[in-house]
């Protein structure tokens, strides 16, 4: 998933360390979902999305189709399955 939280963060002036605090993860977790090694869970999400007062949808995208792996029609085809 692409983000703009490095930017965000720019913005504002803030360390790694800083956003951390104020999220209450590990800086290591914002390196990681800076960098699209790890996806946050939707509850971190949405503290994020608070924090910087604006809508999940603008700073997490999903990755362009083809890059991940799978595909829509997969995600489709597994939404029937269930």
């Amino acid at each position: 998933m692409k983000n703009r939280l490095r930017v965000l963060r720019a913005e504002h002036r803030w360390s790694q360390a800083d956003l951390a605090e104020r999220l209450h993860v590990s800086r290591q977790t914002v390196n990681a979902i800076e960098t699209g090694k790890y996806d946050p869970s939707l509850p971190l999400a949405f503290k994020i999305a608070h924090l910087f007062q604006q809508p999940i949808e603008q700073i997490f995208q999903p990755e362009q189709e083809g890059t991940t792996g799978t595909s829509s029609t997969d995600d489709h085809t597994l939404m029937r399955e269930c």
